[in-house]
């Protein structure tokens, strides 16, 4: 697995890390122990940044409980979600309470950004969280987002970026590589409905060079092969999957062409621009 800068925050992070929205969302044994299986599989493929947030329901808890016993190694990102001060201190400390520290704390949404960042930025200085970060899902909220980069107030952003949704390739990509800030690419499979129709293995030939061997490997190494881009965090629910999308991690990168031609498959049938994530 191919470890990368998280700009200039001093981490290195797995080129493909792992999301829990949705997977992560559940309670009892059996889907926590399949939660636990996804884990094990990442870690042992060195996928070992894991990304959640109170909005995701239960799945800050269910990561916490699935890296009790391999914390030391594996790098958390999570997120303040909450429109009042209070609620965003509680969610603050309880995500402290499951990990120790947080790796990437982030503000979800850009909500209460103001509020939010100087108390982020002092728990950085405590060593408590070592790195700090801002997320988005729509682009319409990039101007935001460039003026806490401009700013210097964040340490990385969090953005939705695939062949279907490239509006960071306009402001977000460039400035973050002329600042130093890191980028996670969220929802490399467009929230699912990248994968929903998938093309031919035939078709994915000329991308055998490059180590792709499946539609979602060749998703997740279009992102990767822009250097600008830190880390993407696909999310799964079986640890087969897992592994198939650790294997994409991997040089060689995709050429200008190979990218393109990823491009054309999806605008095959995904044309336009991507509905909101």
């Amino acid at each position: 697995m191919e470890r990368r800068l998280l700009g200039t925050s001093g981490l290195h992070v797995p080129a493909v890390g792992v999301g829990t929205a949705r997977v992560f969302n559940v309670r009892g044994d059996p889907d926590e122990a399949r939660c636990e299986a996804v884990v094990d599989a990442a870690l042992d493929c060195g996928s070992n940044l894991f990304d959640t947030s109170p909005m995701y329901g239960e799945a800050e808890r269910v990561l916490a409980l699935a890296l009790a016993d391999d914390r030391a190694e594996s790098l958390v990102a999570t997120k303040v979600w909450a429109r009042t001060r209070a609620v965003g201190e509680q969610q603050i400390e309880q995500a402290l309470t499951w990990f120790g520290h947080v790796d990437l704390y982030q503000i979800h949404n850009a909500l209460g950004a103001e509020d939010y960042l100087p108390m982020l930025t002092a728990l950085r200085r405590g060593g408590r969280v070592r790195a700090v970060g801002v997320s988005h899902y729509l682009p319409s909220a990039y101007p935001q987002l460039l003026e806490l980069m401009r700013r210097r107030q964040v340490d990385v952003v969090e953005v939705p970026y695939h062949p279907g949704e490239r509006t960071a390739e306009e402001e977000i990509l460039p400035e973050a590589d002329r600042l130093g800030i890191g980028v996670i690419a969220m929802t490399p499979f467009a929230t699912g409905r990248l994968l929903e129709h998938a093309p031919p293995d035939e078709s994915l030939s000329p991308l055998a060079s490059a180590g792709v061997h499946c539609w979602p490997q060749a998703l997740l190494k279009w992102a990767l092969s822009d250097p600008r881009v830190s880390c993407v965090i696909p999310a799964t629910s079986r640890p087969e999957h897992m592994r198939l999308n650790a294997a994409a991690g991997e040089p060689p990168w995709l050429s200008i062409a190979q990218r393109r031609m990823i491009e054309d498959l999806v605008a095959a049938w995904f044309p336009g621009p991507a509905p909101a994530e």
